[in-house]
């Protein structure tokens, strides 16, 4: 094999330097409890979680937990797209309600969401209505900033020659606002969904609404640390699957999209 070839050789993809990359974390979490580097009470080997797992796995309350989370994110960023999405349409669209609405939008939206949780207890209890106020507050921010951002990068000309047809409103989201501020409504999208599922597991661990995140604040209390991890690596690949989902959504839904296509040719 002459230099040149090697020279030729194509990098491995990136997928499989990650599952490289998970691999030795993997070796590591087992290898350090194992070796005394670390305490096995407050990190177990990686085969106690994925024993932990499975027992876990094995009973009903895991899969009504699950369900309860993944609701709770759902619902929660469902009502905050179509929230963000109508409000932000309006708003981006009447340049005088935009300018009155700014100052109020800019004070509103920096306000950790976790800094609602005793008012949501006082109106909810620990209902799942009360993380769920969690959910929507901090992904509708997500969600309305990108549309507002989309709709103020309209074409101008476009715009003032729509209106000079007379398009009606309708129309003109449909034909002009919309196929401009799209890519932006998928950047909210993708944000907003990886917001609610870290506020929903925030919730469900303090406020202690029904979830994954009550279960692992009470694996937590009761000692049962391997279960605890095991319980957090599922949080962990629900995130995983949630940014694979979000991003396959976006790709799907700007096909059409010059960057989505420069990046599908390469």
């Amino acid at each position: 094999m002459t230099a040149a070839t090697l020279g030729r050789r194509s990098p491995p993809p990136s997928w499989l330097l990650g599952l490289a990359g998970l691999a030795g974390l993997v070796g590591i979490v087992e290898l350090a409890p194992r070796a005394g580097l670390v305490d096995e009470r407050y990190l177990p080997p990686f085969s106690a979680m994925a024993a932990a797992l499975a027992e876990q796995a094995a009973t009903a309350e895991f899969w009504r937990s699950l369900l309860e989370t993944l609701r709770g994110w759902a619902t929660g960023l469902a009502i905050a797209m179509v929230a963000g999405v109508a409000l932000g349409l309006v708003i981006g669209g009447v340049p005088p309600l935009r300018a009155a609405l700014n100052s109020t939008i800019e004070f509103l939206r920096p306000i950790p969401s976790v800094a609602l949780i005793p008012l949501a207890v006082l109106l909810f209890g620990t209902d799942m209505r009360s993380t769920l106020l969690l959910v929507v507050y901090a992904s509708f921010w997500q969600v309305l900033v990108q549309v507002l951002y989309g709709v103020r990068d309209v074409d101008p000309v476009a715009r003032e020659t729509a209106r000079s047809y007379r398009f009606r409103p309708f129309t003109q989201v449909r034909t002009v606002i919309w196929p401009t501020a799209l890519p932006y409504v998928m950047t909210g999208f993708r944000l907003g969904a990886a917001v609610a599922l870290i506020l929903e597991i925030t919730g469900e661990l303090i406020i202690g609404s029904p979830g994954l995140g009550r279960q692992i604040a009470v694996a937590q209390t009761s000692g049962a640390v391997a279960a605890m991890y095991a319980l957090v690596i599922v949080v962990g690949l629900i995130g995983v699957t949630v940014n694979v989902a979000a991003r396959a959504t976006e790709r799907r839904a700007l096909r059409w999209h010059p960057s989505i296509r420069r990046d599908l040719a390469g």
